[in-house]
């Protein structure tokens, strides 16, 4: 089925979201479609690589499994399954929420880095859906700035951390984890 391009007032779930086969990227949110930006920028990449390869590292023999884009959470399929979203990368220390396809339910920890396109929606739509489905951590990794803002759900709310590019930055979920984010900004001037 190919999804039209014109949307609004329309609602739907991961069943009619695993039926759309058009060659695009989608998100839902409390039902409602988002088209996902065209492939990410080289710096993006670049940003990612670093991440996926300093916790990769800390990772190995240890029980938390990491994934990155494209790779579905379905972040409420207890309940209405009409959000799914692709973080950029996630790290999954429950494996029952892992089956073929997808993690069902929160992750511990979701990055998204952030794009000219995507930033508005990662830093208030997502972040909203990610506190709402109890995501312990959630980093929003910001290339212009070369800033994390690093966000820990405390009492049903997140409470955020900036860290600056000369910056060592605890994983909090991972005891004894950081990320050297002079090496994640390294090639970009900013």
């Amino acid at each position: 089925m190919s999804l039209p391009k014109e949307k609004e007032n329309q609602r739907y779930t991961y069943a009619d979201y695993r039926q759309w086969d058009d060659g695009e990227r989608w998100e839902l949110i409390d039902g409602v479609s988002y088209l996902m930006s065209p492939s990410p920028s080289r710096t993006h990449q670049a940003i990612l690589r670093e991440l996926v390869y300093q916790l990769t590292g800390f990772l190995k023999g240890k029980p938390c499994e990491l994934f990155f884009a494209p790779f579905d959470v379905r972040l409420n399929a207890d309940t209405f399954d009409d959000t799914v979203v692709q973080p950029d990368l996630l790290i999954i220390c429950d494996r029952s929420k892992l089956d073929d396809k997808c993690c069902v339910g929160a992750p511990d920890m979701v990055m998204e880095i952030l794009s000219p396109s995507t930033g508005r929606h990662d830093r208030l739509v997502k972040s909203q859906a990610y506190l709402k489905a109890g995501v312990r951590e959630y980093w929003i990794v910001d290339p212009d700035t070369r800033t994390v803002q690093i966000c820990i759900l405390e009492n049903g709310k997140y409470v955020m951390t900036i860290y600056g590019d000369a910056d060592i930055a605890p994983v909090h979920i991972l005891e004894g984890c950081t990320v050297n984010l002079r090496d994640v900004f390294e090639e970009y001037p900013g």
